[in-house]
């Protein structure tokens, strides 16, 4: 658990897997489709910033939370798990 109450909202993003869907509701009421590319886990000190933060051909969602191996000496979880994601 994430949490006292249990897990956080982003729990299971490194369940997705590439050609599932995810849907944002926008503030307008409309909803934005992605497509999942990839998933994928980036250790902490290696984490490809470029990638994930650069700007992209198109319009493309990234999913970020901690993941990977748990290690409470080394400061918690010493991955970061992405989801690359387009717009439909």
């Amino acid at each position: 658990m994430d949490t006292a109450r249990g897990p956080a909202v982003f729990f299971r993003l490194a369940t997705l897997t590439a050609g599932q869907q995810i849907e944002v509701d926008r503030a307008d009421g409309s909803t934005a489709r992605f497509t999942v590319d990839a998933v994928q886990n980036h250790p902490k000190d290696d984490f490809p910033e470029q990638r994930v933060y650069g700007p992209a051909p198109r319009p493309e969602l990234r999913l970020i939370t901690c993941g990977g191996r748990y290690d409470r000496a080394h400061g918690g979880y010493q991955e970061n798990t992405v989801v690359y994601a387009h717009l439909v």
